[in-house]
Protein backbone atom coordinates (compact mmCIF):
# COMPACT_ATOMS: atom_id res chain seq x y z
CA UNK A 1 0.00 0.00 0.00
CA UNK A 2 1.24 3.55 -0.73
CA UNK A 3 3.05 5.29 2.13
CA UNK A 4 0.70 8.24 1.70
CA UNK A 5 -2.08 6.16 3.26
CA UNK A 6 -0.15 6.03 6.52
CA UNK A 7 0.28 9.81 6.54
CA UNK A 8 -3.51 10.05 6.22
CA UNK A 9 -3.88 7.47 9.00
CA UNK A 10 -1.67 9.56 11.29
CA UNK A 11 -3.91 12.55 10.68
CA UNK A 12 -6.89 10.34 11.48
CA UNK A 13 -5.16 9.21 14.66
CA UNK A 14 -4.74 12.78 15.85
CA UNK A 15 -8.33 13.67 15.00
CA UNK A 16 -9.67 10.56 16.73
CA UNK A 17 -7.59 11.36 19.79
CA UNK A 18 -8.98 14.90 19.88
CA UNK A 19 -12.53 13.63 19.71
CA UNK A 20 -12.38 10.88 22.33
CA UNK A 21 -9.62 11.69 24.84
CA UNK A 22 -11.66 14.51 26.40
CA UNK A 23 -14.02 11.87 27.84
CA UNK A 24 -11.32 10.69 30.23
CA UNK A 25 -10.25 14.23 31.14
CA UNK A 26 -13.62 15.83 31.91
CA UNK A 27 -13.12 15.87 35.71
CA UNK A 28 -9.79 17.71 35.36
CA UNK A 29 -11.18 20.13 32.78
CA UNK A 30 -14.27 20.82 34.87
CA UNK A 31 -12.17 21.50 37.97
CA UNK A 32 -9.76 23.78 36.09
CA UNK A 33 -12.51 25.95 34.64
CA UNK A 34 -14.74 25.70 37.73
CA UNK A 35 -17.73 24.31 35.82
CA UNK A 36 -19.89 21.29 36.46
CA UNK A 37 -19.11 18.03 34.69
CA UNK A 38 -22.38 18.44 32.79
CA UNK A 39 -21.18 21.77 31.41
CA UNK A 40 -17.76 20.26 30.71
CA UNK A 41 -19.59 17.54 28.78
CA UNK A 42 -20.76 20.17 26.31
CA UNK A 43 -17.19 20.10 24.99
CA UNK A 44 -18.10 16.66 23.59
CA UNK A 45 -21.50 17.58 22.13
CA UNK A 46 -20.14 20.86 20.76
CA UNK A 47 -17.42 18.93 18.99
CA UNK A 48 -19.92 16.47 17.48
CA UNK A 49 -22.15 19.28 16.17
CA UNK A 50 -19.15 21.02 14.64
CA UNK A 51 -18.12 17.76 12.94
CA UNK A 52 -21.52 17.50 11.26
CA UNK A 53 -21.36 21.11 10.06
CA UNK A 54 -17.78 20.89 8.82
CA UNK A 55 -18.38 17.53 7.19
CA UNK A 56 -20.66 19.12 4.61
CA UNK A 57 -19.80 22.83 4.72
CA UNK A 58 -16.02 22.67 4.49
CA UNK A 59 -16.10 19.75 2.08
CA UNK A 60 -18.24 21.85 -0.26
CA UNK A 61 -16.06 24.93 0.08
CA UNK A 62 -12.92 22.90 -0.62
CA UNK A 63 -14.43 21.05 -3.56
CA UNK A 64 -12.53 23.15 -6.13
CA UNK A 65 -9.23 22.99 -4.26
CA UNK A 66 -6.46 20.50 -5.00
CA UNK A 67 -7.22 17.71 -2.53
CA UNK A 68 -3.70 17.65 -1.13
CA UNK A 69 -3.86 21.38 -0.43
CA UNK A 70 -7.28 20.89 1.11
CA UNK A 71 -5.93 18.21 3.46
CA UNK A 72 -3.01 20.43 4.44
CA UNK A 73 -5.35 23.33 5.15
CA UNK A 74 -7.58 21.11 7.27
CA UNK A 75 -4.60 19.90 9.29
CA UNK A 76 -3.58 23.52 9.91
CA UNK A 77 -7.12 24.12 11.23
CA UNK A 78 -6.78 21.01 13.40
CA UNK A 79 -3.45 22.19 14.81
CA UNK A 80 -4.83 25.67 15.52
CA UNK A 81 -7.85 24.27 17.35
CA UNK A 82 -5.79 22.00 19.60
CA UNK A 83 -3.24 24.72 20.25
CA UNK A 84 -6.07 27.00 21.35
CA UNK A 85 -7.40 24.23 23.59
CA UNK A 86 -3.97 23.75 25.18
CA UNK A 87 -3.62 27.47 25.87
CA UNK A 88 -7.27 28.32 26.65
CA UNK A 89 -7.53 30.46 29.81
CA UNK A 90 -11.33 30.19 29.90
CA UNK A 91 -14.01 27.61 29.24
CA UNK A 92 -15.37 29.68 26.33
CA UNK A 93 -12.01 29.64 24.56
CA UNK A 94 -11.66 25.93 25.23
CA UNK A 95 -15.03 25.41 23.55
CA UNK A 96 -13.88 27.55 20.62
CA UNK A 97 -10.75 25.43 20.30
CA UNK A 98 -12.86 22.27 20.26
CA UNK A 99 -15.16 23.70 17.58
CA UNK A 100 -12.25 24.83 15.40
CA UNK A 101 -10.55 21.43 15.66
CA UNK A 102 -13.81 19.60 14.96
CA UNK A 103 -14.54 21.57 11.79
CA UNK A 104 -11.75 19.69 10.03
CA UNK A 105 -12.91 16.25 11.21
CA UNK A 106 -15.63 15.45 8.70
CA UNK A 107 -13.91 17.16 5.77
CA UNK A 108 -10.57 15.45 6.48
CA UNK A 109 -12.08 11.97 6.54
CA UNK A 110 -14.40 12.81 3.66
CA UNK A 111 -11.68 14.16 1.38
CA UNK A 112 -9.13 11.69 2.73
CA UNK A 113 -11.37 8.73 1.85
CA UNK A 114 -11.54 9.88 -1.77
CA UNK A 115 -7.77 10.47 -1.89
CA UNK A 116 -7.13 7.05 -0.33
CA UNK A 117 -9.39 5.35 -2.87
CA UNK A 118 -7.65 7.16 -5.74
CA UNK A 119 -4.21 6.02 -4.55
CA UNK A 120 -4.97 2.38 -5.38
CA UNK A 121 -6.80 0.38 -8.01
CA UNK A 122 -10.57 -0.22 -7.84
CA UNK A 123 -10.07 -3.70 -6.39
CA UNK A 124 -8.33 -2.35 -3.26
CA UNK A 125 -10.34 0.78 -2.49
CA UNK A 126 -12.00 -0.69 0.57
CA UNK A 127 -8.61 -1.67 2.01
CA UNK A 128 -7.19 1.79 1.30
CA UNK A 129 -10.10 3.51 3.04
CA UNK A 130 -9.78 1.12 5.99
CA UNK A 131 -6.07 1.98 6.39
CA UNK A 132 -6.90 5.68 6.57
CA UNK A 133 -9.61 4.98 9.16
CA UNK A 134 -7.17 2.73 11.06
CA UNK A 135 -5.74 5.88 12.62
CA UNK A 136 -9.12 6.53 14.19
CA UNK A 137 -9.26 3.01 15.62
CA UNK A 138 -5.68 3.13 16.95
CA UNK A 139 -6.64 6.35 18.71
CA UNK A 140 -9.25 4.34 20.62
CA UNK A 141 -6.97 1.37 21.31
CA UNK A 142 -3.85 3.17 22.49
CA UNK A 143 -4.19 6.92 22.11
CA UNK A 144 -7.10 7.56 24.43
CA UNK A 145 -5.73 5.54 27.39
CA UNK A 146 -2.26 7.06 26.97
CA UNK A 147 -3.67 10.54 26.49
CA UNK A 148 -5.78 10.13 29.61
CA UNK A 149 -2.81 8.93 31.65
CA UNK A 150 -0.71 11.86 30.37
CA UNK A 151 -3.45 14.32 31.24
CA UNK A 152 -3.87 12.90 34.72
CA UNK A 153 -0.12 12.87 35.37
CA UNK A 154 0.94 16.17 33.78
CA UNK A 155 -2.31 18.09 33.52
CA UNK A 156 -4.96 17.90 30.82
CA UNK A 157 -3.27 20.65 28.80
CA UNK A 158 -0.27 18.36 28.25
CA UNK A 159 -2.52 16.00 26.30
CA UNK A 160 -3.58 18.77 23.93
CA UNK A 161 0.03 19.87 23.49
CA UNK A 162 0.85 16.28 22.51
CA UNK A 163 -2.04 16.22 20.02
CA UNK A 164 -0.77 19.49 18.54
CA UNK A 165 2.62 17.87 17.94
CA UNK A 166 0.93 14.87 16.31
CA UNK A 167 -0.88 17.30 14.03
CA UNK A 168 2.41 18.89 12.99
CA UNK A 169 3.92 15.48 12.18
CA UNK A 170 0.84 14.53 10.17
CA UNK A 171 1.07 17.83 8.31
CA UNK A 172 4.66 17.06 7.34
CA UNK A 173 3.71 13.52 6.32
CA UNK A 174 0.90 14.67 4.03
CA UNK A 175 3.15 17.32 2.49
CA UNK A 176 5.91 14.80 1.77
CA UNK A 177 3.97 11.66 0.86
CA UNK A 178 0.56 12.52 -0.54
CA UNK A 179 0.68 13.32 -4.27
CA UNK A 180 -1.19 16.25 -5.74
CA UNK A 181 -4.71 15.00 -6.31
CA UNK A 182 -6.74 17.77 -7.95
CA UNK A 183 -10.47 17.67 -7.63
CA UNK A 184 -12.31 16.58 -10.74
CA UNK A 185 -13.07 19.55 -13.03
CA UNK A 186 -16.60 20.89 -12.84
CA UNK A 187 -18.52 23.11 -15.14
CA UNK A 188 -21.17 24.20 -12.67
CA UNK A 189 -21.04 26.00 -9.35
CA UNK A 190 -19.91 24.41 -6.12
CA UNK A 191 -23.51 24.46 -4.93
CA UNK A 192 -24.38 22.43 -8.01
CA UNK A 193 -22.72 19.46 -6.33
CA UNK A 194 -25.69 19.31 -4.01
CA UNK A 195 -27.59 17.75 -6.90
CA UNK A 196 -26.31 14.43 -5.59
CA UNK A 197 -28.89 14.77 -2.83
CA UNK A 198 -31.61 14.36 -5.45
CA UNK A 199 -30.68 10.68 -5.50
CA UNK A 200 -32.75 8.52 -3.14
CA UNK A 201 -29.79 6.15 -2.91
CA UNK A 202 -27.60 8.87 -1.38
CA UNK A 203 -30.19 9.54 1.31
CA UNK A 204 -30.72 5.83 1.88
CA UNK A 205 -26.96 5.33 2.20
CA UNK A 206 -26.77 8.03 4.88
CA UNK A 207 -29.81 6.58 6.67
CA UNK A 208 -28.16 3.15 6.78
CA UNK A 209 -25.06 4.83 8.24
CA UNK A 210 -27.10 6.66 10.89
CA UNK A 211 -28.94 3.50 11.93
CA UNK A 212 -26.23 0.87 11.46
CA UNK A 213 -23.49 2.79 13.25
CA UNK A 214 -25.86 4.55 15.63
CA UNK A 215 -27.06 1.23 17.01
CA UNK A 216 -23.55 0.29 18.09
CA UNK A 217 -22.64 3.73 19.41
CA UNK A 218 -25.86 4.02 21.40
CA UNK A 219 -24.96 0.80 23.19
CA UNK A 220 -21.34 1.87 23.62
CA UNK A 221 -22.23 5.26 25.10
CA UNK A 222 -23.56 3.63 28.27
CA UNK A 223 -21.29 0.60 28.28
CA UNK A 224 -19.57 1.61 31.54
CA UNK A 225 -22.91 1.28 33.36
CA UNK A 226 -23.40 -2.18 31.86
CA UNK A 227 -19.89 -3.32 32.74
CA UNK A 228 -20.07 -2.16 36.36
CA UNK A 229 -23.79 -2.46 37.11
CA UNK A 230 -24.54 -5.77 35.38
CA UNK A 231 -21.29 -7.59 34.59
CA UNK A 232 -19.79 -6.77 37.99
CA UNK A 233 -16.47 -5.31 36.85
CA UNK A 234 -14.73 -2.76 39.08
CA UNK A 235 -14.78 0.77 37.68
CA UNK A 236 -10.96 0.76 37.63
CA UNK A 237 -11.00 -2.02 35.03
CA UNK A 238 -13.31 -0.21 32.61
CA UNK A 239 -10.52 1.67 30.75
CA UNK A 240 -8.72 -1.61 30.07
CA UNK A 241 -11.92 -3.25 28.88
CA UNK A 242 -12.37 -0.32 26.51
CA UNK A 243 -8.90 -1.05 25.13
CA UNK A 244 -10.25 -4.48 24.16
CA UNK A 245 -13.19 -2.78 22.49
CA UNK A 246 -10.72 -0.56 20.62
CA UNK A 247 -8.72 -3.61 19.53
CA UNK A 248 -11.93 -4.95 18.03
CA UNK A 249 -12.43 -1.66 16.20
CA UNK A 250 -8.95 -1.86 14.70
CA UNK A 251 -9.26 -5.45 13.50
CA UNK A 252 -12.81 -5.01 12.23
CA UNK A 253 -11.92 -1.90 10.26
CA UNK A 254 -9.15 -3.66 8.33
CA UNK A 255 -11.13 -6.85 7.70
CA UNK A 256 -14.24 -4.89 6.74
CA UNK A 257 -12.32 -3.08 4.01
CA UNK A 258 -11.05 -6.35 2.53
CA UNK A 259 -14.48 -7.96 2.49
CA UNK A 260 -16.16 -4.86 1.07
CA UNK A 261 -13.74 -4.97 -1.88
CA UNK A 262 -14.84 -8.53 -2.62
CA UNK A 263 -18.60 -8.17 -2.27
CA UNK A 264 -20.12 -4.99 -0.90
CA UNK A 265 -23.69 -6.25 -0.64
CA UNK A 266 -22.84 -9.48 1.15
CA UNK A 267 -20.41 -7.70 3.47
CA UNK A 268 -22.84 -5.03 4.68
CA UNK A 269 -25.76 -7.45 4.90
CA UNK A 270 -23.83 -9.98 6.99
CA UNK A 271 -22.15 -7.36 9.18
CA UNK A 272 -25.33 -5.47 10.01
CA UNK A 273 -27.13 -8.73 10.77
CA UNK A 274 -24.28 -9.99 12.92
CA UNK A 275 -24.05 -6.71 14.80
CA UNK A 276 -27.72 -6.91 15.78
CA UNK A 277 -27.25 -10.50 16.95
CA UNK A 278 -24.13 -9.64 18.96
CA UNK A 279 -25.81 -6.70 20.69
CA UNK A 280 -28.77 -8.88 21.64
CA UNK A 281 -26.48 -11.71 22.81
CA UNK A 282 -24.47 -9.21 24.84
CA UNK A 283 -27.66 -8.09 26.59
CA UNK A 284 -28.62 -11.69 27.36
CA UNK A 285 -25.19 -12.71 28.71
CA UNK A 286 -24.04 -9.46 30.33
CA UNK A 287 -23.98 -11.02 33.79
CA UNK A 288 -21.12 -13.29 32.67
CA UNK A 289 -17.73 -11.58 32.71
CA UNK A 290 -16.22 -13.96 30.18
CA UNK A 291 -19.14 -13.56 27.78
CA UNK A 292 -19.03 -9.80 28.25
CA UNK A 293 -15.37 -9.59 27.24
CA UNK A 294 -16.03 -11.62 24.09
CA UNK A 295 -19.12 -9.60 23.22
CA UNK A 296 -17.29 -6.31 23.79
CA UNK A 297 -14.54 -7.21 21.32
CA UNK A 298 -17.04 -8.50 18.76
CA UNK A 299 -19.25 -5.43 19.14
CA UNK A 300 -16.34 -3.15 18.31
CA UNK A 301 -15.02 -5.38 15.53
CA UNK A 302 -18.29 -6.01 13.71
CA UNK A 303 -19.57 -2.48 14.29
CA UNK A 304 -16.57 -0.69 12.81
CA UNK A 305 -16.14 -3.26 10.04
CA UNK A 306 -19.16 -1.64 8.40
CA UNK A 307 -17.39 1.74 8.01
CA UNK A 308 -15.33 1.14 4.81
CA UNK A 309 -18.33 -0.42 3.07
CA UNK A 310 -20.66 2.38 4.11
CA UNK A 311 -18.20 4.95 2.77
CA UNK A 312 -17.74 3.02 -0.48
CA UNK A 313 -21.47 2.79 -1.03
CA UNK A 314 -22.29 6.48 -0.80
CA UNK A 315 -19.26 7.44 -2.90
CA UNK A 316 -20.40 4.97 -5.54
CA UNK A 317 -23.90 6.43 -5.67
CA UNK A 318 -22.67 10.03 -5.87
CA UNK A 319 -19.85 9.78 -8.37
CA UNK A 320 -20.41 13.34 -9.63
CA UNK A 321 -19.40 14.65 -6.19
CA UNK A 322 -17.80 11.79 -4.23
CA UNK A 323 -15.95 14.13 -1.89
CA UNK A 324 -19.13 15.91 -0.80
CA UNK A 325 -20.89 12.56 -0.44
CA UNK A 326 -18.03 11.17 1.63
CA UNK A 327 -18.09 14.22 3.92
CA UNK A 328 -21.87 14.00 4.24
CA UNK A 329 -21.55 10.38 5.32
CA UNK A 330 -19.03 11.34 8.00
CA UNK A 331 -21.67 13.77 9.24
CA UNK A 332 -24.16 10.88 9.15
CA UNK A 333 -21.89 8.82 11.42
CA UNK A 334 -21.98 11.63 13.97
CA UNK A 335 -25.75 12.00 13.66
CA UNK A 336 -25.93 8.26 14.28
CA UNK A 337 -23.79 8.71 17.39
CA UNK A 338 -26.19 11.34 18.71
CA UNK A 339 -29.37 9.43 17.80
CA UNK A 340 -28.10 6.15 19.23
CA UNK A 341 -27.00 7.80 22.48
CA UNK A 342 -30.33 9.62 22.76
CA UNK A 343 -32.41 6.47 22.29
CA UNK A 344 -30.19 4.51 24.66
CA UNK A 345 -30.61 7.28 27.23
CA UNK A 346 -34.39 7.11 26.86
CA UNK A 347 -34.36 3.41 27.72
CA UNK A 348 -32.35 4.09 30.87
CA UNK A 349 -34.61 6.98 31.85
CA UNK A 350 -37.58 4.65 31.44
CA UNK A 351 -36.06 2.36 34.06
CA UNK A 352 -35.46 -0.55 31.69
CA UNK A 353 -32.06 -1.37 33.17
CA UNK A 354 -28.44 -1.15 32.13
CA UNK A 355 -28.78 -3.72 29.36
CA UNK A 356 -31.57 -1.73 27.68
CA UNK A 357 -29.18 0.35 25.50
CA UNK A 358 -27.90 -2.94 24.08
CA UNK A 359 -31.41 -4.04 23.19
CA UNK A 360 -32.14 -0.61 21.73
CA UNK A 361 -28.92 -0.79 19.71
CA UNK A 362 -29.89 -4.21 18.33
CA UNK A 363 -33.30 -2.88 17.28
CA UNK A 364 -31.83 0.22 15.64
CA UNK A 365 -29.30 -1.91 13.74
CA UNK A 366 -32.04 -4.24 12.50
CA UNK A 367 -33.92 -1.24 11.14
CA UNK A 368 -30.69 -0.16 9.45
CA UNK A 369 -30.35 -3.61 7.87
CA UNK A 370 -33.94 -3.44 6.62
CA UNK A 371 -33.32 -0.01 5.06
CA UNK A 372 -30.18 -1.33 3.41
CA UNK A 373 -31.94 -4.33 1.90
CA UNK A 374 -34.73 -2.09 0.62
CA UNK A 375 -32.16 0.31 -0.89
CA UNK A 376 -30.35 -2.53 -2.64
CA UNK A 377 -33.65 -3.94 -3.89
CA UNK A 378 -34.69 -0.57 -5.31
CA UNK A 379 -31.39 -0.29 -7.16
CA UNK A 380 -31.72 -3.77 -8.61
CA UNK A 381 -28.69 -5.16 -6.79
CA UNK A 382 -25.80 -3.74 -4.79
CA UNK A 383 -23.01 -1.90 -6.50
CA UNK A 384 -19.31 -1.36 -6.20
CA UNK A 385 -17.43 1.77 -7.23
CA UNK A 386 -15.69 2.21 -10.55
CA UNK A 387 -13.11 4.86 -11.36
CA UNK A 388 -15.06 6.65 -14.07
CA UNK A 389 -18.72 6.99 -13.29
CA UNK A 390 -21.09 9.78 -14.08
CA UNK A 391 -23.53 11.09 -11.57
CA UNK A 392 -26.79 9.71 -12.80
CA UNK A 393 -25.57 6.72 -14.76
CA UNK A 394 -25.49 3.10 -13.54
CA UNK A 395 -21.92 3.76 -12.50
CA UNK A 396 -21.28 0.53 -10.73
CA UNK A 397 -21.32 -3.11 -11.53
CA UNK A 398 -23.37 -5.44 -9.35
CA UNK A 399 -21.21 -7.38 -6.89
CA UNK A 400 -21.51 -11.12 -7.35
Amino acid sequence: MPAALYALALGGFGIGLTEFVIMGLLPEVAADFAVTETVAGYLISGYALSVAIGGIGLTTLLGRVDRKKALLGLLVLFIAGNLLSALAPTYALMMLGRIVAALCHGAFFGIGAVVAADLVGPARRGQAISIMFAGLTVANVAGVPLGTFLGQAAGWRATFWAITVIGLIALAGVQLLVPATPAAPRTGSALGEFRIFRSPQVWLSMLVTVLGYGGMFGAFTYIAFTLTGVSGFASSTVPWLLVLFGAGLFAGNLLGGRFADRNLFATLTVLLGLLAVILAAFALTAESKAATIIALVLMGGIGFATVPGLQMRIMAHASAAPTLASGANIAAFNVGNAVGAWIGGLTLAAGLGYTSPLWAGAAITLVGLAVYLIAARLRGGELAPTPTAAADEPALAPAH
